[in-house]
């Protein structure tokens, strides 16, 4: 396919890499464009300097971006150029309804709009093991399915526009929640003397088992969180998670919670360590 992606970030050059590896004809798009330049040397792609450019007469156009309003003006621009019918596939984490106004002007002007959040991580974009959340039209979405399997290893229609966001919202309550429990457990053990290796070996097999667990409980417990989602990504998404919740009264109490807990961490100096790093919170009230 012809395809134009916008984003070349931690997660989006990956992304983009793997397409480009799948014999895709791409085009990047990156608002520094020593990265795009970078990223295209590094793959043998072409790059763009605006998105207009990068756009022009494509199938699909995929971004992953910083927030809505990213969102909103690269969408804008990039709608008239591109080729009739195309597909807009959006893997920026954003309100469920910037997802619902971009779908309604892509349909507008005769193309279509996917939100399509992703769960994986840097790693996750790396090693092509993304699971995309999707919502909005389910024809658009087949179609863009072969692209997004590159870097995927699931794709899940969750209903029209928005559904896609709106999932991505549950799965980051779900984490914000796990984490704190892994940092109360990593705490808990440190302050009661127990050997923090044996402990993990005796519940990680268990029903306290989870990803989280397995990838951040031995990082956490020697104070490492120079590495994967930081904070004030998290910070971001639990922001749009409160927003929605105060608009669908949804009761969140804990997630609201850990974000407080989060705004700790970033007064630590924080802002850019992993979400596992509420544990570093936890540590340094021990110390104090």
């Amino acid at each position: 396919m012809k395809i134009a992606f916008a984003g070349l970030g931690v997660m989006g050059a990956p992304m983009a890499r793997h397409l480009v590896n799948a014999g895709h004809d791409v085009t990047g798009f990156n608002r520094t464009t020593a990265k795009a330049q970078a990223w295209a040397t590094a793959t043998g792609a072409r790059f763009a300097p605006t998105v207009a450019q990068a756009a022009q007469g494509v199938e699909l156009f995929i971004l992953c971006v910083g927030n809505d309003d990213d969102v909103r003006a690269v969408v804008t621009e990039a709608l008239p150029h591109l080729a009739a019918g195309a597909v807009i596939v959006d893997h920026t984490t954003t309100s469920a309804k910037v997802a619902r106004e971009m779908a309604e002007m892509a349909q507008a002007q005769g193309r279509r709009f996917i939100d399509a959040p992703v769960s994986g991580g840097q790693a996750g974009a790396e090693n092509g093991q993304l699971s995309v959340m999707a919502g909005g039209d389910a024809d658009a979405l087949a179609r863009a399915e072969p692209a997004l399997n590159t870097y995927s290893k699931a794709i899940k229609h969750m209903g029209p526009a928005g559904s896609g966001q709106l999932t991505k919202m549950v799965n980051q309550i779900a984490i914000a929640g796990v984490v704190q429990g892994l940092a109360e457990a990593v705490h808990f053990a440190q302050v009661a003397g127990l050997d923090t290796d044996a402990v993990y070996e005796a519940v990680s097999k268990g029903a306290a088992q989870s990803w989280q667990m397995d990838n951040r409980w031995k990082t956490a417990v020697k104070g490492e969180f120079e590495f994967g989602f930081a904070v004030d990504w998290m910070r971001k998404d639990l922001g749009l998670v409160l927003d929605e919740a105060r608009t669908n009264g949804a009761i969140l109490s804990q997630t609201a919670l850990v974000d407080q807990f989060y705004a700790e961490v970033q007064a630590m100096g924080g802002a850019r360590w992993d979400t596992s790093s509420l544990a570093a919170r936890l540590q340094d009230r021990k110390k104090a």
